[in-house]
C-alpha cells in the first residue's frame, strides 16, 4: 500500500509539474493572444483612422453653369477653387430630371425605374434586406449625418441616418468617428428662380438664351436670376468648405459637390434631355489618399468618364473600404472596388407631379437617343408647379398665338416617338437627326443600349402606377418586377414599341393587343389607338367598347377616354360616367384619381358637363402621404377653373 502510495505520489507530482507546465505554457499562449489582439486592434484603430472622411455638398435645380466649366456668366470662386485641387467630370448624368427620383438614385444605388419609384412623390417598400447606402456606413463604424432634404421615393428601412436635420453636422460626432456628411442647398432651387422682387446682379442682357426658349425679357430676367442663385449657392458651400478647413479636416476629407439635376427652367427641370440630365459633379481627394484616386486625377483636370447618380452609392461604400452589395446596380467609379468604365448613361422620367409620361433616354457622351412612349402627351403638359415660372407662362403664351419658331414649339406639341441628338454639335438638343440616314447606326446602336438596359434592371414603369400597384400586392415593385410570370416584361415592352410608334398597316398588330390576357398589354392597345387618332379609333370602337367595362381601371380610363373622343352618344356618356366613377380617389385610389382626372383634363370642353359632379369629388387620401395628396386637388382646380 506504502508503494504503492509512494509510486502514486510520484506519479501525482509528475502530473503537477505537467499541470504546472501545461499552465505555463497556456499563460504564455494567452500572452501572445492578448498580444497579437492587441496589435490587431491598434492596428484596427489605426485602419480606421485612415478611413477617408466624405463631404457631400449638394445643390438643387441647377447644370454645370459653373465657371469652371467653362460658363464666363457663371460667378461662382468657391466651386471654381474646389476644382482647381480636384477633378472636374465632364459628363455626369442624375439620371431622372427632378429631384425625388433622382434622389432616390442615390440613396439606393438602384434605378428607381426597377424600384417602382421613377413617379415624383411615390412611396413604395423595398424588398426585405435591402438597405440605404448609408446605412452599410453606419454599420462600418461611420458617424452619418444629413443636413437636410431627404424627399426619397421609397419607405426608410429603419434608421438611416444618426441625424437627419437643419442641425446634422459632422461636428457632432463621436471622439475619433469617422464621417460621412451631405451638405443641402436649395437657395438655386426653381422656386427661387422665379421669386420677386429681385435685384438682379447678373446682366440680362449678357444671358445666352438657349434656341428652344423664346428670346423675351422675362425670360432674360428669369436665366439671369437663376445666375444670380447660383452665386448664393456658391457662396453658402464655400462657408462649408471653410468648415472644413479651420478645423484642419480638408487633409483627411474626401469632398464631392454636385447638382441634383439640370436647372430649374422649363426644359431643363422634368425633361430627360441631356438639359435636364447633365449635372456639375466636383471630386477633391486630399494627397494623404492619393492611393483613391482615378488613374486620371490631376489637379485643375477633366474627366471624360462616364458617371451617374446611380454609381455614387457603390462609390461611395468603395471608397470606405466597403464592398457595394450586388443588388447594386450602380457601379463604383474610385476606391478598391472601382469597376471598369462605362459606355452609356440612362435617364427616365414618369409621372412629374399630377402629369404622367413614359420617357427613357441614353447618351454614350456624345449623342442622346431618347425614346418617347408616350408621343402624343407633350412635354410641357400643365403642371401646376412648373407654370409658376414666368418663362413657363409667356413661352406658352406666345405658343397660343402662334409666334414662336418650330424649334421653340416643340415643347408644346406631339413628341416624336424617337430623337438622336448630337451633343457636339447641337447642344441644344433641337435638331433631331432620328431619320438621317448618316446617323442610323448611332441610332440603331443607341436604341438597342437603351432596350437591353431596360430589360436588364426589370423596369417596371411600363406597367400605368394603379396597375403596378394592383399588381404587386403585398410585394414590394422590385419584386414583382423580378417575378417574369407575374410581370412578362418582354411582351409588355413590345407592346408598348408597337403601340407608340405608328407604322402602316400595323392595325390588326394593334388589335391582337386589345385581347390580349394581360391587363397592361390590353393598355398599351388603347394608347396605340389614341396615338394613332380616329382612323383607329374607329376601325376599332367595338374593342373600346368593351374595354369601357374592362377590370383594370388603367384599361377603363384610357377606353372612356376614347369613347367619349370618337364613339356615339350613348358610348360617350358611358365613357364619361366610367371616367367620373373612376375620379373618386375614395373609392378607387388615388393613381386612378389623377389617371382619371387627366383624362377628362385632356377631353376639355368634351368633358365640360362633368363639372357639377366634380365638385363634389373628394379631394384627399388620408391613407397616402401628405406630400402626393396635393395632386388631385391641383386637378379638380384647374378643371373647375377651365368650366367657369
Amino acid at each position: 500500500m506504502r508503494y504503492e502510495g509512494r509510486k502514486g505520489t510520484r506519479h501525482g507530482q509528475g502530473g503537477l509539474l505537467a499541470v504546472r507546465h501545461g499552465l505555463a505554457d497556456l499563460v504564455t499562449a494567452i500572452a501572445a493572444i492578448v498580444v497579437v489582439l492587441t496589435c490587431g486592434m491598434v492596428g484596427l484603430r489605426a485602419e480606421a483612422a485612415e478611413r477617408p472622411n466624405i463631404v457631400w455638398l449638394t445643390s438643387e435645380d441647377n447644370g454645370p453653369h459653373l465657371g469652371c466649366y467653362g460658363d464666363r456668366y457663371a460667378t461662382t470662386p468657391h466651386l471654381d477653387g474646389l476644382a482647381r485641387r480636384g477633378l472636374i467630370f465632364a459628363r455626369c448624368w442624375s439620371n431622372a430630371p427632378v429631384c425625388a427620383p433622382a434622389r432616390t438614385t442615390i440613396i439606393t444605388g438602384i434605378y428607381p425605374t426597377a424600384l417602382g419609384a421613377e413617379h415624383m412623390r411615390s412611396l413604395v417598400p423595398l424588398p426585405s434586406g435591402f438597405k440605404l447606402f448609408p446605412q452599410y456606413l453606419r454599420e462600418a463604424g461611420y458617424y452619418c449625418t444629413n443636413n437636410r432634404k431627404e424627399d426619397y421615393n421609397v419607405e426608410k428601412p429603419g434608421q438611416v441616418w444618426d441625424e437627419s436635420s437643419k442641425r446634422a453636422h459632422w461636428k457632432n460626432r463621436p471622439a475619433g468617428a469617422p464621417f460621412f456628411a451631405v451638405f443641402n442647398s436649395t437657395i438655386s432651387h426653381e422656386s427661387q428662380l422665379r421669386k420677386r422682387p429681385h435685384r438682379l446682379v447678373h446682366d440680362p442682357a449678357k444671358v445666352r438664351v438657349p434656341a428652344y426658349h423664346p428670346d423675351r425679357p422675362e425670360v432674360r430676367h428669369d436665366w439671369a436670376q437663376y445666375y444670380d442663385k447660383i452665386t448664393e449657392m456658391d457662396a453658402a458651400l464655400g462657408r462649408r468648405l471653410r468648415e472644413l478647413e479651420e478645423a484642419g479636416l480638408m487633409d483627411s476629407t474626401i469632398v464631392f459637390y454636385y447638382g441634383d439635376h439640370g436647372s430649374g427652367m422649363p426644359r431643363s427641370k422634368r425633361s430627360p434631355y441631356n438639359s435636364g440630365l447633365h449635372v456639375p459633379l466636383i471630386l477633391y481627394i486630399p494627397p494623404k489618399f492619393a492611393h483613391l484616386r482615378p488613374n486620371d486625377y490631376r489637379e485643375g483636370g477633366m474627366s471624360n468618364r462616364l458617371v451617374s447618380f446611380v454609381d455614387l452609392a457603390p462609390t461611395v461604400l468603395s471608397l470606405c473600404g466597403i464592398e457595394p452589395p450586388e443588388t447594386m446596380q450602380g457601379k463604383a467609379f474610385l476606391g478598391p472596388y472601382a469597376a471598369p468604365p462605362k459606355r452609356y448613361l440612362f435617364g427616365f422620367r414618369g409621372r412629374m407631379d399630377e402629369r404622367y409620361d413614359l420617357i427613357r433616354t441614353v447618351t454614350d457622351g456624345r449623342y442622346v437617343y431618347i425614346r418617347n412612349f408616350m408621343p402624343h402627351k407633350p412635354l410641357g403638359q400643365y403642371i401646376e408647379y412648373m407654370f409658376r415660372t414666368p418663362t413657363t407662362r409667356v413661352w406658352h403664351e406666345l405658343f397660343r398665338e402662334g409666334k414662336l419658331n418650330r424649334v421653340q414649339q416643340a415643347f408644346w406639341k406631339r413628341k416624336p416617338p424617337e430623337e438622336l441628338y448630337d451633343l457636339k454639335n447641337d447642344p441644344d438638343e433641337t435638331r433631331n437627326l432620328i431619320d438621317v440616314a448618316e446617323f442610323a447606326g448611332e441610332r440603331d446602336r443607341l436604341h438597342a443600349a437603351l432596350r437591353s438596359w431596360i430589360l436588364d434592371v426589370r423596369d417596371v414603369g411600363f406597367l400605368p402606377e394603379d396597375e403596378m400597384h394592383a399588381r404587386r400586392g403585398t410585394r414590394s415593385p422590385y419584386e414583382l418586377g423580378h417575378d417574369s410570370k407575374a410581370y412578362p416584361l418582354e411582351r409588355i415592352l413590345a407592346a408598348a414599341e408597337l403601340a407608340s410608334r405608328p407604322q402602316p398597316g400595323d392595325i390588326r398588330a394593334l388589335e391582337k393587343l386589345l385581347v390580349d390576357p394581360d391587363r397592361a398589354i390590353r393598355y398599351w392597345g388603347l394608347v396605340g389607338i389614341e396615338i394613332r387618332g380616329w382612323a383607329a379609333a374607329k376601325e376599332l370602337t367595338s374593342h373600346v367598347e368593351r374595354l369601357v367595362d374592362d377590370p383594370s381601371w388603367s384599361v377603363r380610363i384610357v377606353a372612356a377616354k376614347l369613347a367619349v373622343m370618337h364613339g356615339a352618344d350613348r358610348l360617350r356618356k358611358k365613357g364619361l360616367h366610367r371616367l367620373l366613377e373612376g375620379a373618386n380617389l375614395k373609392t378607387n385610389g388615388i393613381f386612378t384619381a389623377i389617371a382619371a382626372l387627366n383624362a377628362i383634363d385632356e377631353l376639355g370642353s368634351r368633358a365640360a358637363e362633368l363639372a357639377p359632379q366634380l365638385k363634389q369629388l373628394p379631394k384627399t387620401d388620408p391613407n397616402q402621404p401628405r406630400r402626393i395628396n396635393g395632386y388631385v386637388p391641383r386637378l379638380l382646380e384647374r378643371l373647375l377653373a377651365k368650366g367657369e
